[in-house]
């Protein structure tokens, strides 16, 4: 890990609020449902929850579009919803926030992606999940391309969020970075296991260790071990950097010079890992645009991921986040 000064960290917040990042991927709702318990149900064994909040967030590329959102970027949300109650919550929910919604195309042959979380006594009890894993047709994939391409002429770099619900098909992938990278962008990717080796030539390629381990085949038990998962992966994708998250062990770097590195996380307190992800990618692509050295932005994405683990729920990363963050740990 690399240090970063004040006057750095001040120079990289102003060049990051002069980016624009176009955000492609699975637009999802997160909606909570949350209670208490007093009782069993008389009609199955199972809890009665008493509802006293509900309520909805960004989640999934979505959730990426907040965090770019939060670090005073401009985000490009592309994909796709359905013509329901939960994509016009998306499209809601991203103009309050201010950002366009131009390219959030409604599909209404399938239905918006929906997580409904059933929390009881502060614990998650149940999730009821409303979503189509089967490909957008062809008549919209082209739209969502030329989508891409349109805004990838100003656009400073180009985050790709796979969640396998259906909007990225091989030859989508295959055209946008190919179109982003003859224009010389930055190309950043979060995968999934279905997609996973079709992401080639890109800039950085971001899976976590079990995304790792399912795709090749193997466990990962030591250092010597993911160093190696990298270097196969670097082979098979022609990435310039893989970058894999660890959860409670940081993240490591693997670069096609044949550097490799890890890093500890960053985290002050773990209350809750989820959307760290989400924070890796946005936080680690804004850095790269804004002219940090590989090694900087992975340094920097580490302290955003550790802010963000401290807080209860998903919530998206701020430069104020992150430099209390680099503050307490200076």
């Amino acid at each position: 890990m690399v240090a970063i000064s004040e006057q750095k960290l001040e120079l990289l917040f102003k060049s990051i609020r002069k980016r624009k990042v176009i955000v492609l991927g699975d637009l999802m709702l997160d909606r909570y449902i949350a209670g208490l318990v007093h009782r069993i149900s008389p009609e199955a064994p199972v809890p009665v929850v008493e509802v006293e909040n509900e309520f909805v967030r960004l989640g999934g590329a979505a959730n990426v579009v907040y965090n770019v959102r939060s670090l005073g970027a401009i985000p490009v949300p592309i994909g796709v919803v359905g013509a329901d109650f939960a994509g016009e919550e998306i499209v809601n929910l991203l103009k309050s926030l201010e950002i366009e919604t131009d390219s959030v195309i409604v599909d209404s042959s399938r239905p918006t992606v929906m997580k409904t979380r059933i929390i009881a006594n502060d614990q998650h009890v149940v999730r009821a999940d409303w979503e189509s894993r089967n490909s957008i047709s062809q008549k919209i994939e082209a739209r969502v391309a030329r989508r891409v391409a349109k805004h990838l002429i100003d656009a400073d770099a180009l985050i790709i969020e796979d969640y396998n619900k259906g909007l990225l098909s091989r030859s989508l992938i295959r055209e946008v970075i190919k179109s982003a990278r003859r224009l010389k962008k930055i190309v950043t990717i979060d995968p999934k296991f279905d997609n996973f080796f079709a992401y080639q030539d890109v800039t950085v390629f971001k899976p976590n260790r079990k995304e790792v381990e399912a795709a090749l085949g193997m466990h990962i038990d030591s250092q010597r071990e993911l160093q190696q998962a990298c270097e196969n992966l670097a082979e098979k994708l022609h990435a310039e950097y893989i970058l894999v998250t660890l959860g409670e062990k940081g993240m490591c770097l693997y670069e096609k010079s044949g550097n490799f590195m890890q890093i500890p996380t960053r985290a002050r307190k773990v209350h809750d890992v989820s959307g760290a992800g989400d924070t890796v990618i946005s936080s680690l692509t804004l850095a790269l645009a804004s002219d940090a050295d590989i090694r900087e932005a992975m340094t920097f994405a580490n302290y955003a991921a550790g802010a963000v683990c401290g807080e209860v729920g998903v919530v998206p990363v701020t430069q104020e986040m992150i430099r209390e963050a680099i503050a307490f740990f200076r």
